[in-house]
C-alpha cells in the first residue's frame, strides 16, 4: 500500500507544472547562472570554482523547493479539496498518507539530484566518490526534515495562507537562510542562528561532504531535531479539512 500511495503522489507532483517549475527549473537556472556569471563574491569561492561552489547549494535549495514547499501546498490544497479526508476514510492508516507523501518526495529529490548533478558535471563539477556517498544520506535528512516542515504547514492552515507562506518562506531561506550565503560570511550572531536553520545546515552539509569530502556532524545533529520537532508537531496540528 505505501509503494501504490507513493507512486500515486509522485506521479500527482510529476504532473504540475507550477511544481516543476519550483522544483527543478528554478534551482536548474540558478545551477547555470551561478555557475557561468560573474556573480559570486570572489571572497566566498576561495580556491573553488563557481560550479563547485554553487553545486551543493543548489541540490539544498532542490531538496527545500520539492520538500517543503512542494508538500505543503499540495498538502493544504488536498485538505481544501476533501482529497485528504476521503483518503482517511479508506484502509490507509494517516501514518501510511503522510509515509506516501515522505516517499514521493525523496522519489522527486533523487530526479532532481540526478538532473542537476549530470548539469554540474557538464559544466565542469568532479566530487569525489566519498563526497557523493556521504551526501546522500545528507540529502534523504534532509527530505525528511523539510518534508515533515511541509507537512506541518500544509496540515494546519487554510490553503491560500499555506501558499503565502510556503513561497515566503522558500525566498527568505533562498536569500538569506544559508544558501545563497554561507552562514560564515554572516555577521555576528546571524551567521550563527542561520547555521542553525534547516535550509544553512543541510547547505552546509553538503559543501562539506562535496566541496571537503568530510561528514559534518553539526548539520546532521540540526536536520534531525527539526525533523523530530517538526514530525511531533505535525501529528498534533495536522488537519483533514
Amino acid at each position: 500500500m505505501l509503494l501504490t500511495h507513493a507512486r500515486i503522489e509522485t506521479s500527482l507532483t510529476l504532473r504540475h507544472g507550477e511544481q516543476i517549475l519550483i522544483t527543478l527549473l528554478v534551482p536548474l537556472a540558478l545551477l547555470l547562472g551561478l555557475s557561468l556569471l560573474d556573480i559570486v563574491p570572489t571572497g566566498e569561492l576561495g580556491t573553488l570554482s563557481r560550479v563547485d561552489w554553487v553545486t551543493p547549494r543548489i541540490l539544498a535549495l532542490a531538496v527545500m523547493s520539492s520538500a517543503f514547499t512542494g508538500q505543503a501546498i499540495a498538502l493544504g490544497f488536498d485538505r481544501r479539496y476533501g482529497v485528504v479526508k476521503r483518503l482517511s476514510a479508506t484502509a490507509l492508516p494517516r501514518w501510511l498518507l503522510v509515509a506516501g507523501r515522505l516517499v514521493a518526495a525523496l522519489v522527486v529529490v533523487a530526479l532532481q539530484a540526478v538532473v542537476l548533478g549530470v548539469v554540474a558535471a557538464l559544466l565542469g563539477w568532479s566530487p569525489s566518490g566519498s563526497g557523493i556517498a556521504i551526501a546522500v544520506p545528507l540529502l534523504v535528512l534532509g527530505t525528511l526534515s523539510f518534508g515533515a516542515l511541509g507537512v506541518l504547514l500544509g496540515g494546519a492552515l487554510r490553503a491560500e495562507m499555506v501558499l503565502a507562506l510556503a513561497n515566503i518562506v522558500w525566498f527568505v531561506l533562498l536569500l538569506a537562510g544559508g544558501i545563497l550565503l554561507a552562514p560564515s560570511v554572516l555577521p555576528g550572531a546571524l551567521g550563527d542562528v542561520v547555521a542553525l536553520l534547516p535550509s544553512g545546515a543541510l547547505a552546509e552539509g553538503l559543501r562539506a561532504a562535496l566541496v571537503d569530502g568530510t561528514l559534518a556532524g553539526g548539520p546532521i545533529a540540526t536536520l534531525a531535531v527539526w525533523t523530530a520537532l517538526a514530525a511531533a508537531l505535525a501529528t498534533k496540528t495536522t488537519k483533514l479539512t
